[in-house]
């Protein structure tokens, strides 16, 4: 628990830095922190689970991972929309699918098909999840916002899920998945649900104080308020991060391993501390780049 602690709160002070960066820095070149940051979870993300999932040959690792490190930095340099952005990553994607089919034609026996499903699998959780994290990033209003409602709902969620779990399971026992993570519980995911809410709701009263001293108003023209619009994005938020995080769990245990890897201290592989991020970055994107505008 220590460890765990120690490394929380080192990756806590590491993003608050990274948005201070962003927000201080003008231009567009304090947003390289946060894409520097998705790219390396794109890379280790894309090792840890080709480790972890075993039969594929050392030709099919060696062009997902190098497609992996170039999708992110792919991205920043060719989104002039968004929607090109996306465009280019499909683009680069087909390339891909189509090297690793021509792997398993003349590389055949080695690189088998099933380790080419392993492999796009990978791209696609990895690399393309975390491309969205970028888009993310990149949002042409409220980015900011979008990046501390992301980090704090999906911590919150995390912390709730914990602590509620932990307090409430002796009476209200109900495991959530007992098959893929014997220890959830669902009074445990209430708990997530109220705390990724409530760190929604925190990422907005931050953003509006800074904001005002920082000469950085939220851009919103929506009827309803904009912190209930920000507790509905925790809300949904919540549900993703809680999928990701048993999703990884399913991955883990039919892998038959504990972590992912042994990099982060107290939490695992890099996975095991940003399955759930992985899964919340398109809610966030279509959140803040198309309903808080």
């Amino acid at each position: 628990m220590k460890k765990r602690v120690i490394t929380g709160t080192v990756f806590a002070l590491v993003w608050i830095a990274l948005i201070a960066l962003k927000w201080l820095v003008p231009g567009g070149w304090g947003a390289l922190g946060f894409d520097a940051l998705f790219c390396a979870l794109s890379v280790l993300g894309c090792l840890e689970l080709l480790r972890a999932v075993k039969g594929v040959s050392f030709a099919q690792k060696t062009v997902t991972v190098a497609f992996c490190a170039a999708v992110v930095p792919l991205y920043v340099a060719l989104q002039i929309t968004t929607e090109q952005g996306f465009l280019a990553v499909a683009c680069f994607g087909a390339v891909y699918a189509i090297i690793l089919a021509a792997l398993n034609i003349f590389n055949f026996g080695t690189s088998t098909v099933r380790g080419t499903a392993r492999c796009l699998f990978a791209m696609l959780y990895c690399g393309v999840l975390s491309c969205v994290l970028s888009a993310v990033n990149h949002i042409a209003e409220n980015s900011v916002a979008a990046i501390i409602t992301l980090f704090l709902a999906v911590t919150f969620t995390d912390t709730g899920a914990f602590f509620i779990g932990m307090l409430f399971k002796r009476w209200i026992p109900k495991k959530l998945a007992p098959n893929v993570s014997p220890n959830k519980t669902v009074i445990g995911a209430v708990g997530g649900i109220i705390g990724g809410m409530a760190g929604a709701v925190a990422a907005y009263f931050i953003y509006f104080g800074l904001g005002k001293v920082l000469d950085t108003p939220l851009v919103y023209e929506g009827a309803l308020h904009p912190a209930v619009v920000f507790m509905f994005v925790g809300l949904v938020v919540a549900l993703f991060a809680q999928v990701g995080d048993l999703f990884e769990s399913a991955i883990k245990r039919e892998c038959g391993i504990k972590d992912t890897g042994k990099l982060l201290p107290g939490h695992g592989g890099v996975l095991d501390r940003f399955d759930s991020m992985l899964f919340c970055g398109a809610v966030v994107l279509m959140s803040f780049g198309m309903i808080m505008v």
